[in-house]
């Protein structure tokens, strides 16, 4: 795609963002309606449905031949005969926002062939928007930013929950690291791309809506990205998981994974 293009699709992720925050913001430490979606899933709040709706009414009337994926609408396997799809979670860390905690967000990107070319990140309480096509840097309120260069575990610090570092995951010994968490994984991921964190993990399943935005930001920042086992990334594919995310600096996610395999 043309980098002309790409300026087009991520101003017009970065315009449904700001309206999504505004929109959030609204309902923000308020008494929102919430319901249990069951099977695990999670609640879900009568924010996250505006914001869904609005955004499926502005980005597909802006880009009709795209695909959609969307935590919050059914899925259908039109998306899959598309080229490009957005892949959207109108609110990631729904938790957080329910609890009035600031740092969740808005997770928004485009996929083309099973690639993101245009992602952004907006937590609206923080007024923090990060953003990142195909052929740019990672940007953060508009300043470029690089990920760590932290090179091996001793002296990383990791943003995980705590089962991820329970000796079963990790053949070649459980890696000492400071751990940290934030509830959003959108957000996780682009802690690690400021460079304010060296690493990211999740072993569990990972929704594409969760990582697709944040993965391409982390990775035009110079991080290394990919599923729990050390393969590439894939999104709009038709079971819209993945085996896990790890996302780290270059030097340091080839030992986490070397860990993983249990090479050291």
């Amino acid at each position: 795609m043309p980098v002309r293009d790409l300026n087009a699709d991520l101003d017009l992720l970065v315009d449904a963002a700001r309206e999504a925050g505004a929109i959030a913001l609204r309902y923000f430490k308020r008494d929102v309606q919430t319901w249990d979606k069951g099977d695990g899933a999670g609640p879900v709040t009568e924010a996250d449905l505006a914001v869904n709706t609005m955004l499926g009414a502005h980005l597909r009337k802006a880009r009709p031949d795209y695909g959609w994926l969307s935590e919050e609408t059914p899925d259908s396997t039109d998306r899959l005969a598309t080229k490009r799809c957005f892949i959207i979670d109108p609110i990631d860390g729904t938790r957080a926002f329910i609890d009035g905690q600031d740092n969740f967000a808005h997770s928004l990107a485009i996929a083309e062939d099973g690639v993101i070319i245009a992602a952004t990140v907006f937590l609206p309480a923080k007024n923090r928007m990060y953003c990142a096509h195909a052929a740019s840097d990672a940007h953060v309120n508009g300043a470029p930013m690089r990920a760590s260069m932290q090179a091996q575990v001793a002296g990383a610090t990791v943003l995980t929950s705590k089962p991820n570092m329970q000796p079963n995951h990790w053949p070649g010994g459980v890696p000492d690291m400071p751990r940290h968490f934030r509830p959003s994984l959108a957000y996780r991921l682009c802690l690690v791309a400021e460079g304010r964190f060296d690493a990211m993990l999740a072993f569990r399943p990972t929704w594409e809506w969760d990582i697709a935005a944040g993965a391409l930001i982390a990775a035009r920042a110079g991080a290394a990205v990919s599923d729990g086992a050390g393969a590439g990334l894939r999104f709009n594919v038709a079971d819209p998981r993945s085996d896990g995310v790890i996302v780290a600096a270059p030097a340091l996610h080839a030992e986490l994974i070397a860990r993983r395999k249990g090479g050291i």
